[in-house]
């Protein structure tokens, strides 16, 4: 997945715009970064299993003791 699209994905999503940041995401379900970034999406949603899904796909664990803004913070630092 392009990285600008991964980028508009996380401002969204801390925007508080999880629909449009989900359908960006959905649309490549084998990038690493993408599947974290659905994983951050559920986390937010309060749907910890689907959480626990792509975090596994993403080929990380789910943070402990991170808040979902933080993690998505960390993941647009990441991207620059």
């Amino acid at each position: 997945m392009d990285t600008e699209d991964l980028r508009t994905a996380v401002e969204l999503a801390l925007a508080g715009d999880w629909d449009r940041a989900h359908r960006i995401v959905q649309q490549d379900e084998d990038d690493p970064v993408a599947c974290r970034l659905h994983a951050v999406l559920h986390r937010i949603e309060s749907d910890h299993g689907n959480a626990r899904y792509w975090y596994g796909r993403a080929r990380r664990a789910p943070p402990a003791g991170q808040t979902p803004e933080d993690e998505l913070r960390e993941i647009l630092s990441g991207l620059s």
